[in-house]
């Protein structure tokens, strides 16, 4: 889950004329050149500052960088900051003696961070991480392509709403929904906003107590039922199952569907991975929230997103923690904000988005009334996978709602 990003920072030392020098390694998955560039500032803004103290960043893919984790994690140099989505991913990893508790380190700029943020990363007491972005899932829509099929985006409050919009978008010879499932964690965001939408903003929590029959209860069950509605106007592109996040992500800025479920960081790639390089202009973009079920204890206003940070590996120096409170500071992500890159995690920045579709989703998330973390990080990584996976499943009709709930117990019950 998308924006996905990554940090990771590894100590090598190097013997010079005047004594040792550290290499911190920075591997993240972003891969937006501009904030790619401002990254790769901050690293030469702090060796400039830390002669010693050399900063490089590597950037691997999202989906690969997840498979090549835990290796990384396990051998003799390992990252010493690790990129995070914080949940049960993360408390796997302090589980593993992977991470280290940072909160002394932390303390001194605690304030300047987003307390919804800070919570994110926080366990037991003791502060894990350091938050860096925000991030809403809503439905991101091309303007030309709703007025061209006669569906207006504020009509659609309820799930029956949102199938009637796709079947009238059908009938006007456009594909309703772009998305990229062949990496499955971008189907997820359906089948997780109805499971919110169903059971309410606690259904997580409910479910891992076991309460109203845990993964198997009715709410999971019908999600998937709605999913499979949703499938059976076949809303998706052409070879749906097998295109990419960032090739669905062209599609969209190419203008070849009328909307994608995906989180705010697609205002930049949509631009990006267009063919033209240029994708929609913002005020081609619109968005609007996951629509509510009938008879669903969840509200419109409880969102499904992210909050992004880094972890510190158990073995890392210190230069590690120190680079997190110099990444931090207002100014750089005063300037992310600005130039429309992400939603900071820093108090004061949310002012300077400039982006007019990012900042209606940083508005939409300052009034969330609950921001669930993706479900297949706050699940954990065995668990999170089976999430993925039924999410695929189930659509495509290679599995039923009640097998798909079963083997989301099982994982659970087995983790």
């Amino acid at each position: 889950m998308l924006k996905p990003l990554l940090l990771g920072v590894s100590l090598c030392l190097a013997l010079t004329g005047s004594g040792f020098a550290t290499t911190l390694t920075a591997v993240h998955v972003e891969t937006d050149p501009g904030e790619r560039a401002l990254w790769d500032r901050i690293g030469k803004d702090y060796t400039a500052q830390h002669p010693d103290i050399t900063v490089q960043f590597q950037y691997i893919e999202n989906e690969a960088f997840k498979a090549k984790l835990p290796t990384m994690l396990q051998s003799k140099d390992p990252p010493s900051l690790i990129f995070s989505w914080g949940g049960g991913v993360m408390l796997a990893q302090q589980q593993a003696d992977f991470i280290r508790p940072i909160t002394a380190a932390v303390q001194p700029f605690a304030a300047s961070l987003v307390p919804t943020a800070a919570k994110a990363f926080q366990s037991g007491g003791d502060t894990l991480g350091v938050p860096v972005l925000m991030s809403k899932v809503a439905f991101f829509y091309n303007k030309a392509l709703f007025a061209k099929a006669g569906v207006k985006a504020a009509d659609i409050k309820s799930w029956d709403d949102f199938l009637a919009a796709v079947k009238t978008i059908k009938a006007a010879g456009i594909t309703p929904i772009v998305v990229g499932a062949g990496e499955k964690w971008p189907m997820h965001f359906y089948w997780s906003y109805l499971v919110l939408r169903e059971g309410g903003a606690d259904i997580l929590k409910r479910a891992k107590a076991g309460e109203d029959g845990g993964f198997t209860g009715p709410v999971f069950v019908d999600a998937g039922k709605k999913l499979q509605e949703l499938a059976k106007l076949d809303p998706f592109q052409p070879g749906y199952q097998g295109t990419l996040h960032l090739q669905a992500a062209g599609l969209f800025g190419d203008g070849k569907g009328a909307m994608q479920l995906m989180g705010n960081w697609l205002v930049n790639t949509q631009k990006n991975n267009a063919a033209d390089s240029k994708g929609l202009s913002d005020d081609n973009i619109g968005t609007f929230s996951f629509p509510t079920v009938a008879g669903g204890k969840g509200l419109a206003t409880d969102a499904l997103g992210g909050v992004n940070g880094f972890l510190v590996s158990k073995n890392a120096p210190k230069e590690a923690e120190d680079f997190l409170r110099f990444f931090s500071q207002e100014k750089y992500q005063k300037e992310a904000a600005a130039k429309g890159y992400y939603i900071p995690a820093i108090v004061g920045t949310g002012a300077d988005v400039s982006n007019p579709v990012t900042k209606s989703v940083a508005e939409d998330l300052a009034h969330a009334t609950a921001l669930q973390i993706f479900f297949d990080q706050d699940l954990g990584p065995s668990v999170g996978r089976v999430v993925n996976d039924i999410s695929v499943a189930i659509p495509a009709g290679q599995m039923t709602p009640e097998d798909g709930a079963k083997a989301l117990q099982q994982a659970f019950d087995e983790q």
